[in-house]
């Protein structure tokens, strides 16, 4: 005890700042760390935290505390709340990592957003997590996120009825979590209670519906597909290893901070847009590789061809394809590689200047 007290009143005086740089290089760790959604390891960590943060919010209301004993160390309650914010820190952090893989940030930014804020929040709103509602709604967010992208591996496939049964579980799971907890903790509950549910049951509806409304809007990533390598190239060959001989033009680095790079074409030359795209194993799918140019005169976006190909799933690299286009207009292009469902996995931006002179060009191995 002469040793766990001062360790204990340091860390109660110093909380703030530890919990801060904690879940800073828990994110770290996580970017540098995960890489499949699909491996057993992935999942395992986030099922531990899921458990853990649920058996912490049992801990917080099955056991009798006073108001302020969440910020005194000499309590149990202040550390039940800080190993919940901790764990709930690296939920968020996990999904931030692999929905930011997956998504083309221009189109899918709004649910990345979401994710983010619930992750500061998760920082800032400490007092808050002595809240039932507060923490019921964190987590319903975690176990639905999760859902997202477990059903679609476990069942090998994607698309709406999917995303529904990913719902549909997270739902019957957060409802029977929250029955059975408010029947463990009944006798603490105040005259108040029917209150609290009904904050409960609109928090938990609310974030269902944004989630939703996200996904039929095409802004949720296509978690767990997502675009891990995507070019313009003059030339595509495949060689005898199996490999992709490209030739692409290497600019001056400046260009590299453009959003649509220069991409010189000669008359009646191919234009080939490549993607790698992962999918998890026997997660088999079709892929759309939309070209669209940028009509300047009307201020938007014309699609001038729509290509399906096939990806087979389960290579880290992600299955390699592309799609060939000749004589592209003079102006901004973009490649937006899409499922079938119109979610959008990334996109490739271009700008077509036409010439009469060959490009000096750099091979590269896909």
């Amino acid at each position: 005890m002469l040793i766990v007290e001062p360790i204990r009143n340091w860390y109660g005086k110093y909380e703030r700042p530890i919990s801060s740089l904690s879940l800073i290089a828990g994110f770290a760790f996580d970017a540098f760390t995960l890489r499949r959604v699909d491996t057993l390891w992935e999942n395992i960590w986030i099922l531990g935290h899921l458990i853990i943060v649920g058996t912490f919010i049992v801990l917080i209301h099955a056991h009798e505390s006073i108001e302020g004993d969440e910020k005194n160390p000499s309590k149990a309650h202040f550390w039940y709340v800080n190993i919940l914010q901790f764990f709930f820190g690296g939920i968020l952090s996990t999904y931030l990592v692999f929905y930011f893989r997956s998504a083309d940030i221009f189109s899918t930014w709004p649910f990345i957003l979401v994710l983010a804020l619930a992750f500061i929040a998760n920082e800032s709103l400490k007092r808050h997590y002595v809240r039932f509602s507060f923490q019921i709604s964190l987590f319903f967010l975690s176990v639905y996120s999760f859902a997202i992208f477990l059903v679609p591996v476990l069942m090998h496939q994607i698309g709406q009825k999917i995303f529904l049964l990913s719902g549909l579980a997270s739902l019957i799971f957060i409802t029977i979590f929250t029955v059975i907890l408010l029947y463990v903790i009944k006798d603490k509950f105040n005259k108040d209670e029917n209150e609290s549910k009904k904050m409960i049951a609109l928090l938990i509806v609310g974030i269902f519906g944004l989630v939703n409304l996200l996904y039929f809007t095409n802004l949720i990533p296509p978690i767990p597909l997502s675009l891990k390598d995507a070019g313009i190239y003059h030339s595509i060959q495949k060689n005898a290893d199996g490999n992709y001989d490209v030739t692409y033009e290497d600019h001056d680095w400046r260009e590299y901070f453009n959003l649509y790079p220069d991409f010189n074409e000669t008359p009646g030359s191919p234009v080939y847009a490549f993607s790698a795209i992962f999918s998890p194993k026997y997660l088999n799918i079709t892929v759309v590789h939309e070209w669209q140019f940028y009509d300047e005169a009307k201020g938007q976006w014309q699609t001038g061809s729509i290509v399906n190909l096939p990806v087979i799933g389960g290579r880290d690299g992600g299955f390699r394809t592309y799609s060939t286009r000749y004589n592209l207009q003079a102006g901004k292009w973009r490649v937006l590689v899409k499922t079938q469902d119109g979610q959008t996995i990334g996109s490739i931006r271009f700008k077509i200047i036409p010439t009469d002179t060959e490009p000096v060009v750099k091979d590269e191995i896909k």
